[in-house]
């Protein structure tokens, strides 16, 4: 009879420890459900500094094109404001996201005899806004692959201004608006707990002959909200129309903080 009451306590026991072990192993599944529905959108914030500089040929004006090679110590020298940022809204796989740069620049310079002009004044100013959506092809925890799709609107615009000599006082204007259709892949990949690879190519054209934009970059996560990255960035577009000639490349290294919240 003892022998009995122990045998079924003994099996009591096991029958109550396997019933912990399983919900203790089912836990893990369930929790992070939870969390992700509990989620829903998240947003993340990129302001970035990138070092590029520019080769193409521009005209303007109607005049001919001429081609033009600045390193980006040339710019700098020369820039009065730019701005950088990117920005991307997420909800399980689909994605908004938006990319903006503006660059104006100042340059002036004195003429040898000063008879037509003494000095030449210019101003530039150049801006490239991207919106698109994407859809993740590829999802693994923090690492993702999207396909994405969206629209690119330039403004490109050129002022000059002359002082002095037959042309003094005289100044004009000239510039360009365009929108381009574009498409292609973006994402990261984490090869470890913090560091992670992320890149994107895009190409599309509209009233640009052609636009395309690649970057790769190698980022590290200091916590869930706070990482930075650093990569290699090329932007290129061929656009001529009404004998307004913007074709360039612009290309450098890329330096960016992202928060997420």
């Amino acid at each position: 009879m003892k022998a009995c009451l122990l045998a079924a306590a003994v099996l009591i026991t096991v029958v109550q420890a396997s019933s912990a072990n399983a919900a203790d192993l089912q836990q893990p599944f369930i929790v992070p459900e939870a969390k992700a529905a509990s989620e829903g959108w998240t947003f993340a914030a990129s302001p970035y500094f990138w070092g590029a500089g520019i080769s193409g040929d521009i005209g303007q004006f109607g005049l001919p094109a001429v081609h033009l090679e600045s390193d980006f110590g040339d710019i700098l020298k020369d820039l009065d404001v730019g701005f950088m940022g990117i920005g991307e809204a997420r909800y399980d796989r689909f994605s908004v996201f938006g990319d903006v740069i503006y660059t104006k620049v100042s340059s002036e310079a004195a003429t040898p005899l000063g008879v037509v002009t003494r000095r030449v004044d210019t101003t530039s100013e150049t801006f490239a806004g991207l919106i698109g959506v994407g859809y993740a092809v590829f999802q693994d925890g923090r690492s993702n692959v999207d396909v994405v799709t969206g629209v690119r609107v330039w403004h490109v615009s050129t002022e000059l201004s002359f002082s002095g000599g037959l042309l003094g006082g005289i100044s004009g204007r000239d510039s360009a608006t365009w929108v381009d259709a574009i498409a292609g892949i973006r994402g990261r990949y984490f090869l470890t707990d913090h560091f992670y690879f992320s890149a994107w190519g895009l190409v599309g054209a509209g009233q640009a002959d052609l636009d395309w934009d690649l970057a790769a970059g190698v980022g590290y996560e200091f916590s869930d909200r706070i990482s930075t990255i650093a990569g290699y960035r090329a932007l290129g577009v061929d656009y001529n129309h009404d004998r307004f000639i913007f074709d360039a490349v612009q290309q450098g290294p890329i330096l960016g903080l992202v928060v997420r919240f």
